[in-house]
């Protein structure tokens, strides 16, 4: 059997988010092969646990590269930022205002994702190009909104409830995170925004033949993303207790690899948050690795490229025929 010829067996047989999974598996067993103490059961929850932040902000990315159209939201990172710093000022400390917070962000992040969703779908801007843009706006009104000083405190129920053991040695956010993604699973499975959703994302002009309002569903996939990305950084605020002004750009790149992992086609139309929660998991697996090695950082990011490099060869391409 040639290369090619089982290439496509493995992407036509085995689920993506399966892959992944054992994938995942499979390199926690080596890490303890190579890193002596790396594989225990603690070390397995933390790295669930880091896991969860990551797959929780690339839960609207999901959204956003299923939707097709070249879509990858870069203001992401600036939004998660924006989250945690909204929820610092403006609980300052107080449980009671957690809840009164936790509405703003969300506010804010769908704002801010509805003026992308308008840009691309009225606009007919670049993806790239218009999120690119956004975050600047973010990030300037972010240092505009806070002067450059990060007055405020981290209420201390979102750390007993999102970071130390909620239940046994499992943290909360590891049970928000399936919640999250059981949500996740009924909006793109059992809605009818779902099932518009695939269909924008594997070919607009049929969609919008078969009577798809394609501007509405990408303007709200867009207000979904933002608010998901902006409730992502209120939930990271739980684990560092602080803030600072790029908090959420180092998680923008591995956000986007997190659903490559998991088997969505960067064409758009194909994927799920199973699988983006799978990836997540093998990137924070590597990652952990890697620390545990101490393998540099420029050896970090060559490896991850490689891992990248062979999943998109198994599940990068699309055969449909998009527009």
């Amino acid at each position: 059997m040639t290369t090619n010829a089982l290439t496509s067996r493995i992407r036509a047989n085995v689920p993506p988010a399966l892959v992944a999974v054992l994938l995942a598996i499979v390199l926690f067993i080596i890490g303890g092969a190579l890193a002596p103490g790396f594989t225990n059961r603690d070390q397995a929850v933390n790295i669930i646990r880091l896991a969860a932040f990551l797959g929780i902000i690339a839960a609207g990315q999901t959204l956003v590269i299923i939707s097709g159209g070249e879509g990858i939201d870069l203001s992401a990172g600036a939004l998660v930022t924006l989250g945690a710093i909204l929820t610092y000022r403006i609980s300052n400390g107080d449980d009671g205002m957690i809840i009164p917070a936790l509405v703003i962000v969300l506010l804010a992040g769908a704002a801010i994702g509805f003026l992308n969703g308008i840009g691309i779908a009225l606009l007919k801007m670049p993806p790239l190009v218009i999120t690119l843009g956004m975050a600047g706006v973010v990030t300037g009104f972010i240092y505009f909104y806070t002067r450059g000083e990060l007055i405020g405190k981290t209420p201390p129920a979102m750390g007993k409830l999102l970071s130390q053991a909620l239940v046994g040695p499992v943290p909360g956010v590891i049970f928000l995170w399936l919640l999250l993604g059981a949500g996740m699973w009924v909006l793109l499975e059992r809605t009818t925004f779902g099932k518009h959703l695939f269909a924008v994302g594997t070919n607009r002009i049929a969609a919008r033949l078969s009577g798809v309002r394609v501007n509405q569903v990408v303007i709200l996939t867009y207000v979904l993303s933002g608010a998901l990305a902006a409730f992502g950084g209120f939930v990271l605020l739980g684990f560092t207790q602080t803030v600072f002004l790029n908090l959420g750009q180092p998680y923008l790149f591995p956000s986007i690899a997190a659903v490559v992992v998991g088997g969505t086609v960067l064409a758009g139309g194909k994927g799920s948050y199973w699988g983006t929660m799978a990836g997540a998991l093998v990137l924070q697996v590597v990652d952990s690795l890697l620390l545990a090695l101490r393998v540099e950082e420029a050896y970090q990011l060559v490896i991850l490229g490689a891992i990248l490099l062979a999943l998109l060869t198994l599940y990068g391409r699309q055969r449909s025929v998009r527009q």
